[in-house]
Order: C-alpha cells, then sequence, then structure tokens
C-alpha cells in the first residue's frame, strides 16, 4: 500500500499534469466500493477545471474550481496509469478523462474507490504542525504497543507499516514497547523521527523516480526491508510476522515495558 511519501510524490506529479485542466468525463467500471451514484459523480464534476491535487493522511483529494472535492484511496493494490485516447489498463474501477489526457484507477481486487465531497478523518495527518509532542504524549497514553498505535489512522494518518518501522529504527524504540512505558526523551525522539524519515523519503522517490504517480519506492529503506540482513550501524536486522505484516526491527530499539 502507498504511504505518505508515496502519494506525496503521487500528488505533485498529479497536480502538474492536471491542475488547470478542465474534466471532460468521469466513468466508473467497477462499482464495488463507490458509494456515490455516477450521476452524481458526473454532475458534481464533468465540465469544471481542476484546481488542484493534494495529500491527506493516505488519500489524495481533487478539488474543482466549482468546490467540489474527490477523494481518492488505492488501498492495498491500486494504482494510476495516465493515457491518451483509450484506456487499455485491466481492473480499472474508474477513469477521468481530462483536456489533455486521461487518468486511470485499477485494482485487481476492486478496493481502491473514490469519494465525492469525502470526510476528513479523525487523526491529525504526520506531517501536521498539529503531530507535536503535547499530541504524541497524550496519544501514547494507553498501553498498546507503540506501532499500533502510530500506524492507527484514527490517531495519526499517513503512516502504514512499512515507514512505522523506519521510524521506530530512528527513533530507537521497539515497536513491541506499551506505549504509557515509553519516556518523555524517547516521545520527543519519536516527533522527529516521524518528520525526518518521512520528508526524507519523499526525497528518496523524487530523486530516483521524479515522475512517479504509482507504485512503491522501497530500495532506500534503512530496515524495513528483506535486501538488508543489518541496519546502518551494523545491527542484525530481525523480523517478527504476524498474519500478514512483518514487523522488521534491531536490538538497537529500546524496549519499554
Amino acid at each position: 500500500m502507498p504511504e505518505l511519501p508515496d502519494l506525496q510524490v503521487f500528488s505533485k506529479n498529479l497536480n502538474s499534469i492536471f491542475a488547470g485542466k478542465k474534466l471532460l468525463k468521469i466513468k466508473i467500471l467497477n462499482t464495488k466500493k463507490i458509494k456515490d451514484k455516477p450521476e452524481d459523480l458526473s454532475k458534481n464534476l464533468e465540465g469544471n477545471i481542476l484546481t488542484s491535487v493534494s495529500r491527506t493522511g493516505k488519500e489524495l483529494r481533487f478539488l474543482f474550481a466549482n468546490g467540489a472535492l474527490l477523494g481518492m484511496h488505492l488501498m492495498l493494490h491500486g494504482n494510476l496509469y495516465l493515457f491518451e485516447k483509450d484506456n487499455e489498463n485491466k481492473f480499472t474501477v474508474a477513469e477521468l478523462y481530462f483536456e489533455n489526457k486521461g487518468l486511470a484507477l485499477t485494482d485487481w481486487q476492486g478496493l481502491a474507490n473514490i469519494t465525492l465531497h469525502p470526510e476528513e478523518k479523525k487523526g491529525i495527518d504526520a506531517l501536521s504542525n498539529q503531530l507535536n509532542y503535547d499530541y504524541l504524549k497524550r496519544a501514547l497514553q494507553c498501553k498498546a504497543k507503540v506501532k499500533n498505535v502510530i500506524t492507527n489512522q484514527d490517531v495519526i494518518r499517513g503512516i502504514g507499516n512499512a515507514y512505522a518501522d523506519e521510524i521506530l529504527w530512528e527513533a530507537r524504540i521497539s515497536p513491541f514497547s506499551i506505549c504509557s512505558a515509553i519516556s518523555e526523551n524517547k516521545i520527543h525522539a519519536l516527533e522527529k523521527a516521524i518528520k525526518t524519515v518521512l520528508k526524507n523519503a519523499e526525497k528518496q522517490i523524487l530523486k530516483k523516480h521524479p515522475d512517479i504517480i504509482t507504485g512503491e519506492i522501497r530500495d532506500f529503506l534503512k530496515i524495513h526491508t528483506k535486501e538488508k540482513d543489518v541496519s546502518p550501524d551494523g545491527a542484525v536486522i530481525k523480523a517478527d510476522k504476524k498474519g500478514g505484516r512483518i514487523t522488521y526491527y534491531t536490538d538497537e530499539q529500546e524496549l519499554f515495558l
């Protein structure tokens, strides 16, 4: 699933391509997870100029000049593709025909979706200035494991499995730590690590794939990878698999219980 740094890059590139362009037509090919009626999407969006494309949490936002807002969530396997005249991509959920070119949202599971006038979620965006020490201290006053809390979108929006591991390694906090036991200095370290890791990841993605609008670039990650055996500081990278999620960590990270 694309996480915050990926979507930051996608939104910037989509904004560069489509901002200022008129949406001529929107077509829904898979209604499995589309709550809005196709006619409502057409009525609100078609014929209007796209003002901007942005990101919030793990979602993209398409804002139109008439005030209409289209939310897009790629879920686990969603992808975005540009096309000229005809969209030949398989498993297409929706097609957006702008005056310069088209944009296809695909997902072989059919779970990726778009929403007209999406509601904002409860959690604070991971790059928001509101995500500070005080907010984190309040959020961590519980007995849950810290990784579960920082990936909970009702607490912090935008962080997923991969970047949670990177952030916790950067802060030197074990992902299995009990939140309420984490020391104050480590909460400060976590606050700093969230911003540092996510912003650096965005820079790395832009450097390696400046025009990307889909996929996940992960080859620069420090510990969340099968390709490396040790961390940058030489500690053995360990993996803990539960369900469909793998947590990567090292003994460099302090365990708070």
